[in-house]
């Protein structure tokens, strides 16, 4: 059984008879886009990465018209954890990175993925669809929420909310 809510940032659920608890990104996004924005930089995305039942990294992606450096993401770090001392949407232990999406960015919105039209990507489906869920293609560009992959001769539309994980590659990495 799985409980979502909108006011916390966190949905419990059991496997063995232990519970775990998956973070709310969104809810996280919501509580540090304002400050991060203030400073003058783009909140690019938030990952969470589970490391037991107890503990877990909180991974923010930051980007900034001049890119980021270790300073800024420092002083990013700073700000974000008082907030999130605050609010304590966390109730686990957890370790806070902050980071520059680099070269090999991840794709969080849709408006990044349309950013990103004509590049090379690598994803994983949530679900396998034509038996596979690891793509790599050319993001051809969106429709709706969906993004169009351009695998071999072939266009594939694939919903948003069924991607995983995606990344932008050079296009050595891709052959």
């Amino acid at each position: 059984m799985r409980l979502v809510s909108d006011k916390w940032a966190l949905c419990p659920f059991f496997i063995g008879g232990v519970c775990f608890f998956v973070l709310n990104t969104e809810r996280v996004r919501e509580l540090i886009d304002p400050a991060v924005t203030a400073m003058g930089y783009v909140l690019w995305g938030v990952v969470t990465i589970s490391q037991g039942r107890h503990n877990s990294t909180l991974r923010i992606y930051i980007d900034g018209p001049e890119g980021v450096g270790v300073d800024d993401c420092a002083r990013v770090s700073h700000q974000v954890s008082g907030i999130l001392d605050v609010e304590d949407p966390i109730p686990t232990r957890y370790t806070l990175e902050v980071s520059s999406p680099g070269l090999d960015r991840p794709l969080f919105t849709l408006e990044q993925y349309r950013q990103f039209t004509g590049s090379s990507v690598k994803l994983r489906l949530r679900a396998p669809f034509k038996g596979q869920r690891n793509f790599s293609g050319v993001l051809a560009g969106t429709e709706n929420d969906e993004i169009v992959l351009r695998v071999d001769d072939e266009e594939l539309l694939l919903p948003l909310e069924s991607i995983e994980k995606a990344n932008i590659v050079s296009r050595d990495k891709l052959e």
